[in-house]
């Protein structure tokens, strides 16, 4: 199982996402939102709902939102929050327990891309919006984003000569790609998306760094002798020049979508 898919995983990194990657996939999440009208009758679910800066968004929006993710621990987070009008329920987002047809606009911000079966994910996503409704998916570009897109680039850097996976989900490089992204959205069951870019940084806090917490999600990261590792760890401080923090500019796709009536 590649550790991304670990719903153990994820469980014991909620707090540490919610303080560190929850601030920066906000903004994205915020602009994705702004991309539909929401009302006090909009029905929304969040698809990897993560700690919720799309859901809860939403919810302070006004719209009656289901929240859900695979990571129980992510959606205790959510929860928390205690908003009247969200819920959170654990479930697979490639095997949605929900009715067809059941809300007015499903959202997946920087989630279905990095499923196993993404294109299942894809599916469920559209198979729940009622026709009419919106589908909208953010995903970063192919090369992905914040420590997993600096981590490639300075891997690159210090060993050119070295063939580099880059160690991301396969439905993050596919749906990377705009017109990739486009053309499953139509086979998954939507019309063709609208999509636009945003680029955001990522900062990246280099007091007390912790190489395995912010490096160790990537499948790559651990394939690297620790004498590697270290001449990474160095080159990013090298960047940073004494900073307390690095500014990672990260770019994503935001795709709205509108189911076809059948």
């Amino acid at each position: 199982m590649r550790r991304m898919n670990d719903p153990d995983r994820w469980n014991e990194m909620a707090k540490h996402y919610e303080e560190t990657a929850h601030p920066f996939t906000a903004p994205f999440a915020e602009a994705a939102l702004a991309r539909i009208k929401v009302t006090p009758q909009t029905r929304l679910l969040d698809v990897a709902t993560g700690t919720g800066a799309l859901a809860l968004a939403a919810a302070r929006a006004g719209a009656q939102v289901l929240a859900t993710d695979f990571s129980s621990g992510m959606v205790a987070r959510v929860a928390a929050h205690g908003l009247l009008n969200l819920e959170g329920r654990t479930m697979d987002g490639q095997a949605l327990d929900l009715p067809d047809a059941s809300f007015d606009a499903v959202f997946s911000v920087f989630g279905v891309m990095m499923f196993p079966d993404w294109r299942k994910g894809l599916a469920e996503m559209a198979r729940v919006t009622r026709p009419g409704g919106h589908g909208v998916v953010a995903t970063w570009q192919s090369q992905g984003a914040a420590t997993h897109l600096l981590l490639g680039q300075v891997v690159r850097a210090l060993f050119p000569d070295r063939e580099w996976r880059t160690g991301l989900p396969e439905g993050l490089t596919m749906l990377g790609d705009p017109e990739q992204l486009s053309t499953e959205m139509v086979a998954a069951g939507f019309g063709a998306p609208g999509i636009e870019t945003m680029t955001h940084d990522y900062l990246l806090r280099m007091t007390n760094l912790d190489p395995e917490t912010q490096f160790g999600l990537s499948e790559d990261w651990a394939t690297l002798r620790p004498q590697d590792q270290k001449a990474v760890i160095d080159e990013v401080r090298r960047r940073a020049d004494g900073r307390e923090v690095l500014p990672i500019p990260s770019t994503a796709l935001i795709a709205l979508a509108i189911r076809p009536d059948v």
